[in-house]
């Protein structure tokens, strides 16, 4: 069973504009996935279809082997949204907020406030429970908005944009919530503009442009088709100049941070017998971000270039 079938769907709208083309997707049980695309891509039309706020023209989704249109509501039981925008009464507690929701869901008074509290727990707004939620940051609401759509447990979470406008530290504390409830079972279906978010956190990725999918495998296998690579070391001792000679292209970013571009097939070993050689100790080592932006541009850049042909 899929968490998500998508088949041959379609959005026309007046006068011609084919928000979507004809898309297939589908989206395995217990998966991480990144839907990514620019603006006006169709990635906000094909949640919208999904969540049943916007009318597909042609084709079927499913969801958990359910059609959203035979049974619609069995199927939005088994999903929760977030979505770009704030959609909850600004004039309203936060713990009414979650809890209502999960009431419209159908839970018990007893269900609706256990599940409430839990998530309010796990991403820490509890203590603004008895708060209006305008009273609160954009960071905390975007919190209310991800324990709104979690409150009834659905088996499918989509997130989109969840972390726009956040702080980092907010961010990386989302990741981390977000990777427990997925190693935990839920899968995640998550478009966003910060690529480093997609890599560090899905396993497979679509990516669609102009209302087609133009690319859809795993993360790891995209990856594989850099040309180069960047990596970044974190030194033990600071280092004030580069020593000559190092054989690579290399930059001090600062005494404690250097980074190193490899070319495709070029091995790790031989940087770390060079720098060792060279007297310089690493501490940490992690891929340099920006190579999921790099390989995006470059499918956008083709699909664009093919059907102007």
């Amino acid at each position: 069973m899929k968490a998500l079938s998508i088949n041959n769907l379609k959005k026309e709208y007046a006068g011609g504009l084919q928000a979507l083309k004809g898309i297939d997707l589908e989206v395995s049980q217990g998966d991480f996935f990144a839907l990514l695309g620019p603006n006006g891509a169709g990635k906000s039309t094909t949640i919208g279809i999904i969540s049943s706020l916007v009318t597909k023209t042609s084709g079927q989704v499913k969801i958990l082997d359910i059609d959203i249109d035979e049974n619609h509501s069995l199927a939005k039981k088994k999903l929760g949204v977030v979505g770009q925008e704030v959609n909850f009464n600004q004039f309203e507690k936060v713990g009414d907020i979650i809890r209502n929701q999960a009431g419209y869901h159908g839970l018990s008074f007893k269900d609706a406030r256990e599940n409430a509290k839990y998530y309010m727990q796990k991403l820490d707004i509890w203590d603004k429970r008895n708060d209006q939620a305008r009273k609160l940051s954009g960071g905390m609401k975007r919190r209310v908005m991800v324990a709104k759509a979690l409150v009834n447990n659905p088996e499918l979470l989509i997130l989109d944009e969840p972390t726009a406008g956040v702080d980092i530290e907010l961010r990386r504390s989302l990741w981390d919530f977000l990777t427990e409830i997925n190693n935990e079972g839920t899968t995640i279906i998550l478009t966003t503009h910060y690529l480093e978010e997609a890599e560090r956190l899905c396993r497979n990725i679509a990516i669609i442009d102009s209302g087609e999918i133009v690319e859809n495998t795993s993360m790891q296998e995209l990856l594989t088709r850099l040309e180069e690579e960047t990596f970044v070391f974190d030194l033990k001792n600071p280092l004030q100049t580069l020593p000559k000679n190092l054989g690579y292209a290399a930059v001090l970013e600062n005494p404690q941070k250097l980074k190193i571009t490899i070319g495709k097939g070029q091995g790790l070993n031989t940087i770390f017998e060079v720098l060792s050689d060279s007297g310089i100790q690493i501490s940490s080592m992690r891929n340099d971000t920006g190579r999921l932006e790099e390989l995006f541009m470059g499918l956008v850049d083709s699909n664009l270039n093919g059907s102007e042909r």
